[in-house]
């Protein structure tokens, strides 16, 4: 079943704003320590790509928290909604802390969609609820 949706759609270039003001300080804010890692080896590739990287991964958790109903407080944080993937490429949502064992007693699973464009990040999520009989 169902529990609840959510969609976001970020400003890559307010992203890029923030990290120029703000520097590591801001996406160690945002991203779990995986997420954190990725980031910084992208961007030393290709700053372009890790900013829109952070973008994705601010966008797939503003969506998440949506979704879930909790907007942006406890037990939902940043760095406690990671945004993994699998070999295949596909996104995942990874819990951790106080969020995981919130959504696990409720029985929540999400499915995550993120993508990107020159400006602008763009995230869906879905939560759904294990019918409990």
């Amino acid at each position: 079943m169902i529990y609840g949706i959510g969609t976001d759609i970020c400003d890559v270039r307010r992203i890029r704003a923030s990290l120029e003001r703000h520097g590591d300080r801001f996406a160690h804010k945002i991203l779990t320590e995986a997420e954190f890692a990725t980031w910084k080896a992208r961007s030393a590739r290709w700053p372009e790509r890790g900013v829109r990287f952070l973008a994705t991964r601010f966008s797939a958790k503003e969506a998440f928290s949506k979704a879930v109903g909790l907007g942006m407080r406890m037990p939902m944080t940043w760095r406690s909604c990671e945004v993994g993937k699998l070999a295949s490429g596909k996104p995942v949502i990874v819990l951790h802390g106080e969020l995981k064992a919130w959504c696990e007693a409720k029985g929540l699973t999400a499915q995550v969609s993120v993508t990107d464009e020159t400006d602008y990040a763009a995230s869906f999520v879905i939560v759904e609820q294990e019918n409990k009989k």
